[in-house]
């Protein structure tokens, strides 16, 4: 559901919602708090929500003719387009909502400078991106799970700082940059790092409503807003005007409101008690519940503002294992005993008038601690993860997504060489540029230090970086690998390779044979919570197909080819290389030859067949023991064979 191209559909339309209408109101009120990461399955609203919220924005007056949206009354002094004089009069503006695309370079988020005419024309042009188009403004980035790591992290750290810096050979340009962050995401696409998730203020779990009369209430108000957006906004125009102005008062009230010490100790208790990281947390609290109590009207923090602060500021801060849900709500009887025992310290806490008490968390969310039933009775859970080898494509790629797995060229990473460019300049090799200029100057007719420059002398770098791969686990879940202990051995070695697809950045797919056929177990995802829980369900027994695991692993990467060429993949093929069912494997690993892969043989006893090292020579890839995989093994290794030399 996304809003209309011509009319934004109205915040005050909004049914439900109320805990993602809240965080995004109270930012309005005080963006100090730092933004809000909306989770969320697809169709919730999402960035309707968000995109109707810049509408209730206070007006901002900027400099006339200033693209980077300076404040006459304190214009940035480190403008690109200025200086600007003092006492200049202004004009008023709406508040801008930039969007920023998932496929964006980094120098449309940052902005760019032009080098062509820096160098030949001694011109020095910069090009503001959509950091300053956001500045006074919101800046939304939708499916901000699935933005490289290199351009979430540009964004968080302009939110924190309230500067851009744009760094390009030497030439250097800082311009204001402060915003609204709100990004929205899937939690099924992939989850966002844990130390990305702590640098959004607020986090707001949003789900469709199971009540029937409330369904039926959105579909008639979107099919009305659909039929006539303009008369629809006129309908609520009257409910968005009050919130706007509401808007405006909160912000004029926020410098007055106190803190006292006991609201001060009842969130560094509750921050303590669920042992979150770092000190953001009692910050991003002590600010919401701040602006909280400005938004309600009141002059001071209550109790209440401290419990609404905490659901919305904790639940993605709280220490987890990464194959844990992110969006499961806060236990609420630890939460409750951490505010009582903070209060029984203090002979005068704040009173708990505030309706704050109950307002921030309506959608239910704490469920518990999000095990689940039935996961014990499995036949065999996987044992505890631990950090492997590093399994990487051998050759180089050639600008794969970015990620920490596999090598490959692009425009991040550390510089290899310098070429011509083939088109628009993108990242000057200055050195190469000099070096290719310099044997031509005499003949150019060169006078004095000046360099002479020609466009066919520029050189752009040529840099090596790391991408994300397709992980493709085909893993042999036959009776010749079900033994309870061998199982559970070879499940925990998959969830260890599931932790380091996760750490770095790739996307996973699980296929599995046994009997007489293979299944996909898990189409290829990014996120690997999914892949975790489909291995622990994973049931066992049966004859072996290892033909029909590796038809169907070539099946399924084909078809990934098609909708992502430009990630390649790795195979990870679980066996012990027995085949007690159907054709010879050997003609269908032939089939997968050219794919980079890697066989984990479990084959054990004090007899070996060696069936998986044929089975990797067939693939053209390598072999490597179940007990060899854990990285602390090769070190093992390493450290033995300096011993003996």
């Amino acid at each position: 559901m996304t809003g209309h191209p011509f009319t934004a559909y109205p915040f005050s339309a909004v049914v439900g919602h109320d805990d993602l209408k809240l965080a995004l109101l109270l930012n309005a009120v005080s963006p100090a708090i730092g933004g809000v990461l909306v989770r969320g399955e697809k169709g919730t609203a999402k960035s309707t929500v968000v995109r109707s919220l810049a509408a209730l924005l206070p007006e901002v007056t900027v400099v006339a003719g200033c693209r980077f949206s300076c404040d006459p009354a304190a214009p940035d002094p480190s403008c690109p387009d200025g200086p600007h004089e003092s006492g200049l009069s202004g004009r008023p503006r709406p508040a801008r909502l930039a969007e920023l695309p998932v496929g964006a370079s980094e120098d449309r988020v940052a902005g760019s400078l032009d080098l062509e005419r820096a160098l030949t024309e001694g011109v020095k042009a910069f090009e503001p991106g959509l950091l300053a188009a956001a500045h006074r403004g919101v800046l939304y980035v939708d499916e901000v799970n699935l933005l490289h790591d290199h351009l979430v992290d540009l964004l968080l750290d302009a939110a924190a700082m309230g500067v851009a810096h744009v760094e390009r050979e030497g030439v250097s340009v800082r311009h204001a940059a402060r915003f609204l962050l709100v990004g929205t995401m899937n939690p099924e696409e992939g989850e966002l790092r844990p130390q990305l998730l702590d640098r959004f203020g607020l986090a707001v779990e949003v789900r469709a409503s199971r009540d029937p009369d409330e369904r039926a209430e959105v579909v008639r108000r979107r099919l009305a807003f659909d039929a006539d957006p303009a008369g629809f906004a006129a309908a609520y125009a009257g409910g968005e005007r009050d919130l706007a102005r509401r808007i405006t008062a909160a912000r004029d009230r926020l410098p007055g409101v106190a803190l006292p010490d006991a609201a001060l100790r009842g969130i560094t208790a509750v921050c303590a008690a669920f042992d979150v990281e770092g000190m953001r947390a009692d910050l991003v609290m002590a600010r919401t519940a701040v602006a909280l109590s400005a938004w309600e009207g009141r002059a001071e923090v209550t109790s209440g503002d401290v419990r609404a602060a905490a659901r919305l500021a904790l639940p993605h801060r709280r220490r987890r294992d990464p194959f844990d849900d992110p969006g499961r709500g806060l236990d609420e009887e630890r939460l409750e005993q951490a505010l009582s025992e903070a209060a029984s310290e203090s002979d005068d806490g704040p009173d708990d008038d505030g309706p704050g008490g109950g307002g921030a968390s309506g959608d239910g969310s704490g469920d518990g601690d999000g095990s689940g039933g039935g996961a014990a009775s499995q036949p065999a859970q996987p044992g505890a993860p631990y950090r492997t080898r590093l399994l990487a494509p051998a050759a180089v790629g050639r600008g794969g997504p970015a990620g920490r797995r596999g090598r490959t060229t692009g425009e991040s990473g550390r510089t290899v060489g310098a070429r011509t460019p083939g088109g628009r300049l993108r990242r000057l090799d200055l050195p190469a540029t000099l070096a290719a200029a310099a044997p031509h100057q005499r003949e150019r007719g060169r006078a004095g230090s000046g360099l002479v420059l020609r466009r066919d002398d520029l050189r752009e770098a040529v840099r090596e970086g790391r991408e994300s791969n397709l992980v493709l686990f085909c893993v042999d879940a036959s009776g010749s690998m079900a033994a309870r202990a061998r199982m559970r051995a070879v499940k925990g070695a998959v969830l260890s390779l599931l932790l380091d697809a996760y750490q770095r950045r790739d996307k996973v797919g699980l296929v599995t044979f046994r009997g007489e056929d293979a299944t996909v177990a898990l189409p290829p995802t990014s996120s690997v919570e999914l892949a975790s829980g489909r291995l622990a369900r994973l049931a066992t027994g049966g004859r072996t197909p290892l033909a029909a695991g590796l038809r169907r692993a070539e099946r399924v990467l084909a078809a990934e080819r098609l909708r992502d060429p430009r990630r390649r993949a790795l195979l990870v093929v679980v066996t012990d290389g027995r085949h007690t069912f159907g054709p010879d494997p050997v003609d269908a690993a032939r089939r997968l030859a050219g794919v980079a892969s890697v066989v984990v043989d479990c084959e054990h006893g004090p007899v070996r067949l060696g069936l998986a090292g044929r089975l990797a020579a067939a693939l053209g890839g390598t072999a490597i023991r179940l007990e060899e995989l854990a990285a602390d093994h090769l070190a093992a290794v390493v450290r033995d064979v300096r011993r003996v030399a």
